[in-house]
């Protein structure tokens, strides 16, 4: 008969195996995927009856408005400009391929037009 110590540690011995299993089968998904090199800040508190500070914080990353979203490239003094704001905004790591430029965000959010036009009298050609 087993005494309990040896199950216990035989249960710890499989939950390690399927762990590691379970992790060097998303490794190469993984390794497939783009590396994060972009945060997304997006500000959701407004920045009103804040100290200049933390305003001047904002604007040294490019955030003016609320749930304005802009994208800066990992490096120690953007994370620690997002550490000072960080009840004030939600940042998500993505790879270069999700940047978009201010163009681009406008278009994703404006409307399709919804209409065609198919004739027109002022350009009819003769």
């Amino acid at each position: 008969m087993l005494s309990f110590a040896a199950l216990r540690s035989s249960a710890r011995l499989q939950a390690r195996s399927l762990a590691t299993a379970a992790a060097s089968s998303s490794s190469p998904a993984a390794a497939e995927s783009e590396p994060l090199t972009h945060f997304r800040i997006t500000l959701r508190r407004s920045a009103i009856s804040l100290p200049q500070n933390v305003k001047g914080t904002l604007a040294a990353l490019g955030i003016h408005r609320r749930l304005q979203t802009v994208y800066h490239r990992h490096s120690p003094d953007i994370a620690g400009k997002i550490l000072a704001v960080k009840e004030l905004v939600s940042v998500e790591n993505v790879p270069a391929s999700a940047v978009r430029t201010k163009l681009e965000q406008r278009l994703e959010r404006k409307a399709s037009r919804g209409y065609v036009v198919t004739g027109s009298k002022l350009h009819a050609e003769p």
